[in-house]
């Protein structure tokens, strides 16, 4: 049995690979790496009644890896790259090879995995980290869930400029309901809900031209549908999807979201052959 870890800057997961499938799967939090990895460790092992002889290795991989300098609990314990362990765990949970995927944990990086090889396509600063950071500043709560809730209600032409606000007429293929620009209005009526909203909406908008970008540019002269595998924590952002969603329908790219994506990264690294 395999042990694969991702020591992320908020949040570590673990699942346990026997026989190249995926036994168990627990989440951790912890201020620092040494405590967040043997946490999720003891956690997977007393959840999942996991004999420790029966471990062969342990695999770490995430923000947080090089923090850990020895074997955990005396088990061999290797490193791998957390761009190889994405791309691993993103083909992987979605049954697909020669893909795009888009991580998004507090930042945001996109992959290209396929028969060539995994490689790191881009990414950007803005993700689960933007949302949380700008909340503390501009909302009445810092906690994701109360986010979440928040922005159920809110509206965005209370804080974003819209097309429809600056032009009687479309663009191109964009209509008068597309965002001539994030935060671009903020009227002194707009509500926590609407900031909300308009946080959240701000950051998927991002990750998802970028997503549109790579997929665009890896399909180029192709007449294949362009997909792109979304993983990590945002990939459960139930307004993020629905903003991935809007930006689909008008650059027909379809977003797919595999079950347990949030553990991709722990299930590349367990997956790995390093």
């Amino acid at each position: 049995m395999i042990i694969g870890i991702d020591i992320g800057s908020t949040t570590t997961k673990a699942v346990s690979v026997e026989n190249g499938k995926v036994t168990g799967r627990v989440k951790a939090r912890a201020q620092d790496a040494v405590t967040a990895a043997t946490g999720a460790f003891g956690k997977i092992v007393l959840e999942n009644n996991i004999k420790i002889t029966s471990i062969e290795k342990i695999k770490i991989t995430g923000a947080g890896a090089s923090k850990i300098k020895d074997d955990i609990f005396g088990i061999p314990t290797s490193r791998v790259n957390e761009i190889d362990a994405i791309g691993i765990g993103g083909m992987f949970l979605s049954g697909m090879n020669n893909i795009i995927i888009t991580n998004i944990g507090t930042g945001t990086v996109i992959i290209e995995a396929g028969d060539k090889g995994i490689f790191h396509f881009g990414g950007s600063g803005v993700g689960g980290g933007t949302i949380l950071g700008l909340a503390k500043r501009l909302l009445p709560t810092a906690e994701f869930g109360g986010i979440l809730e928040l922005a159920k209600t809110g509206k965005l032409n209370q804080v974003d400029l819209l097309l429809g606000d600056i032009t009687d007429t479309s663009i191109s293929f964009l209509n008068g309901e597309c965002t001539a620009s994030n935060f671009g209005k903020m009227l002194d009526t707009a509500s926590p809900q609407d900031v909300s909203l308009a946080i959240i909406n701000m950051v998927y908008q991002v990750i998802g031209m970028l997503s549109v970008f790579a997929a665009k540019a890896k399909n180029s002269g192709s007449n294949e549908v362009c997909r792109v595998i979304v993983t990590g924590n945002g990939s459960k952002n139930v307004i993020g999807q629905k903003v991935l969603l809007g930006i689909s329908e008008i650059y027909g790219i379809e977003f797919v979201y595999p079950d347990y994506a949030e553990y991709t990264t722990a299930i590349g690294a367990g997956l790995s052959r390093d």
